[in-house]
């Protein structure tokens, strides 16, 4: 341990401070690393060498601790989300960020608690609790009980575990999900007042009933998309023969729902997606499991909900949800829009299931 941070150590000690110190020291540095390589293949650490900084990988790796009050985010001020620097899984809110004093980032609470793990640790000769994020294993902090509210927590986190997403760029950078909270402050953001979603799950008919009705959900539309036929009819779709998919064209104020929630809250709930063609009674190409990205930002909130449903361990199959680039729409024939509206006793196959409560497989 360097002279510096002994001194340190026995000065906060004395002044009664709890602080976020590493929960390794140079002589047993090489267990946690023998330890975390469970988690983290060397090719992994070998990639992340290169990606991350000296003192990233010191820090999130080896269960480090950099210095206080000179460190990139102990004195932040500015609006946005702090995500993991290794996955980019978000983490704190500038919302709930406070001035402990102790020159690190602290928050109240994490901004979602399914990304946070925590274990004991009684390195250093004292009882602690570790923090560390869920997807990635990276060591972040430490959780104290002496911050402010009822809860009086107080995570100490590591500027260098963290990746700050300022409001300005989280809808662009594929944090939309977190806006909202922002805006009902009146902190203005990057999201556009309407976005467009092409969803397709199965008959059409009962994804636009369920899709209409959710709070944020402007207007909805059924149609075809994703294959080779121009103007294609119903009949044509039938037997796979245009190789189009039933979908339904999803305008949404991403201020009051982002896309990510569009997809984990409903889309991935309203059909089975570990049936590729089919759904209920129907079957064909027509009737495949597929999501539409409009733009690259989609693509990836798409792609990393995918991953999180597939691992969630909610569907005993694998997801088989297509990704792919949206192509032109062709609006159904208008029988078809809002059927179950103008038929109230009309053919679905589509209901909610339970609320997600994503747990990772065993």
């Amino acid at each position: 341990m360097s002279r510096y941070l002994c001194i340190l150590l026995v000065t906060l000690i004395i002044s009664g401070l709890n602080i976020c110190l590493a929960s390794c020291d140079s002589s047993n540095r090489e267990l946690i690393m023998e330890k975390n390589s469970a988690a983290v293949s060397k090719t992994d650490y070998g990639q992340l060498k290169t990606k991350l900084t000296t003192e990233q990988f010191r820090v999130t790796q080896q269960c480090g601790t950099e210095p206080p009050f000179k460190n990139a985010y102990w004195n932040n001020h500015e609006a946005g989300i702090y995500v993991d620097i290794v996955s980019g899984e978000a983490l704190f809110s500038s919302e709930h960020k406070f001035d402990s004093g102790t020159g690190w980032p602290s928050f109240s609470q994490p901004i979602n608690p399914d990304h946070i793990i925590s274990k004991p640790d009684d390195t250093l000769g004292m009882q602690r609790t570790e923090v560390r994020s869920k997807k990635a294993d990276s060591h972040l902090g430490h959780l104290f009980f002496d911050g402010p509210g009822e809860a009086k927590q107080r995570f100490c986190i590591n500027s260098a575990s963290l990746r700050f997403i300022p409001v300005k760029k989280m809808w662009t950078e594929g944090y939309g999900r977190y806006i909202p909270q922002f805006e009902t402050s009146g902190i203005k953001t990057d999201a556009p007042t309407r976005e467009t979603a092409v969803l397709a799950g199965g008959c059409f008919w009962g994804m636009q009933d369920i899709l209409r009705k959710i709070p944020g959900v402007i207007s909805t539309k059924v149609g075809y998309t994703g294959g080779h036929l121009e103007n294609p009819s119903y009949e044509d779709t039938h037997d796979s023969k245009s190789g189009h998919a039933e979908s339904v064209e999803v305008v949404f104020n991403p201020g009051r729902i982002s896309y990510e929630e569009l997809l984990q809250n409903y889309f991935f709930r309203m059909h089975d997606p570990t049936t590729r063609n089919r759904q209920g009674n129907d079957y064909g190409t027509q009737y495949r499991s597929a999501i539409f990205y409009t733009n690259e930002t989609q693509h990836t909130v798409a792609e990393r909900v995918k991953a999180l449903v597939d691992a969630s361990g909610k569907w005993r199959g694998s997801i088989v949800t297509e990704i792919v680039k949206a192509g032109k729409f062709y609006p159904a024939e208008e029988y078809h829009q809002d059927y179950l509206i103008k038929n109230p006793s009309g053919y679905t196959c589509h209901y909610l299931r339970q609320p997600h409560i994503y747990k990772k497989k065993q």
